[in-house]
């Protein structure tokens, strides 16, 4: 992405730019977006499995090609793909959580700053956090209190002791401000529910005060009530001024608690726009994105297959 095209100038905000048409609530304080992510590509080198096994040369996988897209302060944007088609390779390359063998393409901004490795690499727990798609990424063996406040930081004891009480004290406030008891900080990941190892998930990630938070399939394996409670601790994030990059394969899900939606098909963001798009085929520009819209419950999916054939 050029410089231009970051910094682009006053506009009104409902405008259609960069790829994308807006929510009511979407706004460019600064005149850019918090994330944007213009022409990424991710491929893996491997050995070409349709080869002899000793004469195999190295190809490159592609999972990830030429993908834009944009998230804006207070909203929450899904993307919405089936699950295994790249959306958590996805995550892993705005993160900087790159493999040996994999090849990544294009351009990052994070609230008008282009990023490298290493700036991807300062602003994870510094402005970016991720909430991970399993509760296996608890230790099973450390009290939660210890896995929420994580590291203290410092150069000296005084400061990493001041930097621990101050984290425990935000963790505390944190535990309040979602629900959780103050036993919770004593308790060990088997002693939880499946909601409560979300919500600890969550505050992980809220513990370092982050601008934007990407949340890789937040929800799986919770009923629609504790489904719904976990989305609202993310709009509650976003409402307060943050960022979400909602990654689920539930368009459902997405549609009732996204400002909009961003349609991952065969590797790419097909199309981007308001969840108020949704209300009608006609208002959405990709085929994929009508036949979505066909295929929930409420619509006509069988006509609409019928036809198909």
């Amino acid at each position: 992405m050029s410089e231009e095209a970051l910094k682009h100038g006053p506009h009104h905000d409902s405008e259609f730019h960069h790829h994308h048409s807006h929510a009511a609530t979407s706004a460019h304080p600064g005149e850019h977006h918090l994330l944007a992510i213009e022409n990424l590509s991710v491929g893996f080198e491997m050995y070409d499995p349709d080869a002899p096994y000793f004469s195999a040369g190295k190809i490159i996988a592609p999972v990830v090609h030429d993908l834009n897209l944009s998230v804006h302060q207070g909203e929450v944007l899904a993307l919405v793909g089936a699950s295994g088609s790249g959306k958590t390779v996805l995550a892993d390359a705005i993160m900087g959580f790159w493999q040996p063998n994999e090849i990544v393409s294009g351009t990052i901004w994070f609230d008008g700053e282009r990023l490298d490795a290493g700036r991807v690499q300062a602003l994870r727990g510094n402005g970016l956090s991720m909430v991970p798609q399993s509760v296996s990424n608890l230790d099973p063996l450390m009290p939660i209190g210890r896995q929420v406040v994580g590291a203290a930081r410092g150069a000296s004891r005084s400061q990493r002791r001041a930097s621990f009480e101050a984290r425990r004290s935000r963790m505390r406030s944190l535990f309040a401000q979602y629900g959780l008891g103050a036993d919770v900080e004593h308790m060990y990941p088997h002693e939880l529910s499946g909601g409560m190892l979300r919500r600890v998930l969550l505050l992980c990630a809220l513990i370092d005060e982050p601008r934007l938070i990407i949340a890789d399939e937040p929800t799986p394996g919770l009923d629609l009530d504790l489904a719904l409670r976990a989305i609202d601790d993310l709009r509650r994030f976003a409402d307060a001024g943050g960022g979400v990059l909602l990654i689920t394969h539930d368009i459902e899900l997405a549609l009732q608690c996204a400002d909009r939606v961003a349609i991952f098909h065969d590797g790419t963001v097909v199309e981007e726009t308001s969840t108020a798009s949704f209300a009608s085929p006609d208002l959405l520009a990709h085929p994929f994105s009508k036949a979505l819209w066909h295929a929930l419950p409420e619509h006509d999916f069988f006509q609409f297959a019928r036809h198909q054939k």
